[in-house]
């Protein structure tokens, strides 16, 4: 397929499924400024490469000015792997810069390689993406993976927390990650990906080959068993992230402060005939 019907793609066949919910993130969340130079980060992958397509329609149409890098970090991809990156890059027009580093070597040997792993890439793209002058770094996250995160949180963790649309850097002062496909939802992308006729890779790790567990997709797998008894499932969820009541939780924390229910029960006008 050519560029040009790929992109014509995101304007048209996919506008409201993909390029609207995209600027609708954006303005939401506030999360481009004037001036801003963002790294839009790509590791091979069917998000990374949709995020990539929509910040160039933006770029070109939208009306705040900013600059972009396209930032690939290589956390030791086979020779197979990054060759189809490369070649994927090229048929869809975005000029990546590559960035190497041995990730995948050091997170395989740990108990929880995909939580370390995230951790080492982000702190790598950060550096990065700060190295290129850059002040944000814009990720692939979609719905799904907000989704799956607060789940996760919940079986896994025992809090209730989110995966949030942008957040500052506490290690890389003047650094910021946001997060422009937080409304999207991934069955989209894959079906503009099949459209574009892009065959991407998934992290290219031994984890995704399912050589090693991953909880991740055991709560994937959760959420499409609950699906089918209840196909809002996944929308509830979401929405629960939007509507925390703090008259009905036992406890939270804000800004490294915990807080308990007790603190303020005296000053709460709820009653149990509410």
């Amino acid at each position: 397929m050519e560029l040009y019907e790929i992109e014509r793609a995101l304007i048209k066949r996919y506008r409201t499924k993909l390029y609207v919910p995209f600027v609708k993130a954006i303005n939401d969340f506030d999360m481009i400024k004037d001036g801003d130079k963002i790294a839009v980060c790509i590791s091979g992958g069917k998000d990374g490469f949709t995020l990539a397509k929509l910040f160039q329609e933006l770029h070109r149409h939208g009306k705040k000015e900013f600059d972009l890098v396209f930032l690939v970090m290589d956390p030791g991809y086979n020779e197979a792997n990054l060759k189809l990156l490369k070649e994927n890059a090229e048929k869809l027009g975005i000029p990546i810069n590559i960035k190497g580093s041995e990730i995948f070597s050091i997170t395989e040997q740990e108990e929880n390689p995909c939580y370390l792993c995230a951790r080492m890439r982000r702190g790598f793209l950060y550096k990065a993406a700060q190295d290129l002058g850059c002040n944000k770094i814009a990720l692939g996250h979609h719905m799904n993976d907000v989704i799956e995160t607060t789940m996760l949180n919940i079986l896994y963790a025992g809090c209730f927390k989110t995966m949030m649309p942008k957040l500052r850097s506490k290690n890389f002062e003047g650094m910021e990650v946001i997060r422009p496909m937080y409304y999207i939802k991934e069955k989209d992308i894959i079906t503009y990906m099949k459209y574009a006729e892009i065959e991407t890779m998934q992290c290219g790790c031994r984890i995704a080959s399912r050589d090693l567990d991953s909880k991740r997709a055991e709560v994937k797998a959760l959420i499409a068993k609950l699906k089918k008894d209840n196909p809002i499932i996944e929308k509830h969820i979401f929405k629960a992230t939007l509507n925390v009541n703090l008259d009905c939780v036992l406890g939270w924390e804000y800004n490294d402060e915990k807080f308990n229910f007790l603190d303020f029960y005296n000053e709460s006008k709820k009653s149990d005939d509410d």
